[in-house]
């Protein structure tokens, strides 16, 4: 808003460089505030990723303790097997729904930004648009003469 009552005021410049400046100062503004919004969003990428690995090792040291179990009894001893496979699937349980709940707020926050930018992308349109039939220049609206 400061560049487009700048380029109100700027009686040097043509009216298609007043609408480029405004323009650029609209793009640079969206190129700087969109990286503040996404700062956070790798916390919850992370958080997708290592939660499936936390699962995953969970996992297989449930089954190194269920095979362990199986290994050291000389006849299976159910219980500790038992306890070993529970241990790997309570794990897996755990890893698969935080990595759920990650990745949905992944794309709820990915997709409240892409709405943010589209109406930020309508409004410098909407400026721009309205600096432009608001300041017609005399070229536009003087008619040449005829020479007949």
């Amino acid at each position: 808003m400061l560049k487009y009552k700048e380029m109100q005021n700027e009686p040097e410049l043509l009216k298609a460089e007043k609408v480029a400046a405004i323009q650029k100062e609209i793009e640079e503004s969206t190129s700087l505030e969109l990286p503040m919004l996404e700062k956070n969003l790798v916390i919850i990428s992370t958080i997708a990723s290592v939660s499936t690995l936390t699962g995953l090792i969970g996992t297989v040291l449930g089954m190194v303790k269920a095979f362990s179990a199986l290994a050291t009894a000389g006849s299976p001893d159910a219980v500790a097997l038992a306890n070993g496979i529970s241990e790997a699937l309570i794990n897996t349980a755990l890893g698969v729904t935080g990595s759920a709940i990650a990745i949905i707020a992944y794309n709820f926050f990915t997709s409240k930004i892409d709405e943010l930018t589209y109406s930020i992308d309508e409004a410098g349109f909407s400026i721009i648009s309205t600096f432009a039939s608001q300041h017609e220049t005399a070229a536009n609206t003087v008619r040449p003469h005829s020479t007949i």
